[in-house]
C-alpha cells in the first residue's frame, strides 16, 4: 500500500488504443511492478485479459481491467480519471479455472488451466467420436460430432454460448457441457453439472478420427484421454464497477436479442 492508497501496477496490450491509455495513465499515475503491487491494472481486451489472468494467476493479486480493445466482457469502461476512487468501489469476483490433464497417443501428459473453457475439436474432415464419464461413470457412450465445450460460469458466454450452451450465473457452483454440431445422438444437447464433477473425455478411435483439446489458448493435438476438474486451490480475483459487475453482464446477456 502507498499510505491508504493501493499500489498500482499497469500492463497493456500492443494495440495502439491500449498504448496511447497507458502513456496517459503513466503521465498521471505512479506504478509499480506487478510483484510490488496490490492491485494489476490492465488495458486490452478480453484476449489480453485473459492472458494476463494465466501470467499472474500464481501470484494471487487483484485484477482491474479497462477495456482498450473490443467487445471486453471481461473489463470495466475506460477513463483516465477518478481512478482510485473507482478501486475503492470496485466489488471482487473470484473465479476458479478448470484444470485439464491431457494424455496423447503418444504418451506424453500435458496439464493446462482453462480460465473459459476446455474444448474438444476434431483435427480432420470426419466427426469426432467421443466417450464422456462423469464422476467415473460413462454417461454418454459414444457422441459423434465436431467437438465439445466444457466451460465455466465465467466463460459460459464466450465460445459456449456461440455453440448455442446455457449461460450459468456467477456463484451457481456449476458447469456446462456443451456439443459442437452434434449428430449423433442428435438431440443430445448438452448438460450442467455440479462444479465438483470430475470429466473424462475419450476420443473412441484416437488414431482414425485424430482429436485435439484445448484449455483457452494451450493446445493439446492427438489426445487419447483428458481429464477435467475445476481447480478450487486457484482464485483469481477480478474487480469490477458496481454499475458493470460481471454477474449482472451474465444475467444481461440471458435477455439480449
Amino acid at each position: 500500500m502507498m499510505g491508504d492508497l493501493p499500489a498500482l501496477a499497469l500492463l497493456a496490450s500492443r494495440t495502439p488504443d491500449a498504448q496511447q491509455a497507458a502513456r496517459d495513465m503513466m503521465a498521471h499515475y505512479t506504478f509499480v511492478s506487478p510483484a510490488e503491487a496490490d492491485v494489476i491494472v490492465v488495458l486490452g481486451g478480453d484476449g489480453f485479459m485473459l492472458e494476463t489472468l494465466h501470467k499472474t494467476m500464481k501470484k494471487n493479486k487483484k485484477i482491474y481491467g479497462m477495456n482498450r480493445g473490443t467487445v471486453g466482457f471481461l473489463m470495466n469502461s475506460y477513463a483516465r480519471d477518478g481512478l482510485f476512487e473507482r478501486l475503492s468501489r470496485a466489488q471482487d469476483v473470484i473465479l476458479h479455472p478448470l484444470n485439464m490433464q491431457a494424455e496423447t497417443v503418444d504418451g506424453e501428459i500435458f496439464e493446462a488451466l482453462a480460465i473459459n473453457e476446455v474444448s474438444f475439436l476434431r483435427e480432420t474432415r470426419q466427426a469426432a467420436k467421443l466417450r464422456i464419464s462423469i464422476d467415473d461413470v460413462v454417461r454418454l457412450p459414444e457422441l459423434v460430432c465436431d467437438g465439445l465445450i466444457v466451460t465455466t460460469p465465467a466463460g459460459s458466454t464466450a465460445y459456449n454460448l456461440s455453440a448455442s450452451g446455457p449461460i450459468l450465473p456467477l456463484g451457481a457452483d456449476l458447469l456446462a457441457m456443451t456439443p459442437i454440431s452434434p449428430f449423433r445422438p442428435r438431440r443430445w444437447r448438452g448438460a450442467i453439472l455440479p462444479h465438483t464433477a470430475r470429466i473424462v473425455v475419450e476420443p473412441i478411435h484416437p488414431h482414425k478420427r485424430p482429436v485435439s483439446a484445448v484449455a483457452d489458448s494451450v493446445e493439446v493435438r492427438d489426445i487419447v484421454r483428458v481429464s477435467i476438474h475445476e481447480a478450487r486451490d486457484r482464485r483469481l480475483h477480478l474487480l469490477f464497477d458496481p454499475e458493470h459487475n460481471l454477474e449482472e453482464r451474465i444475467l444481461n446477456e440471458q435477455f439480449m436479442t
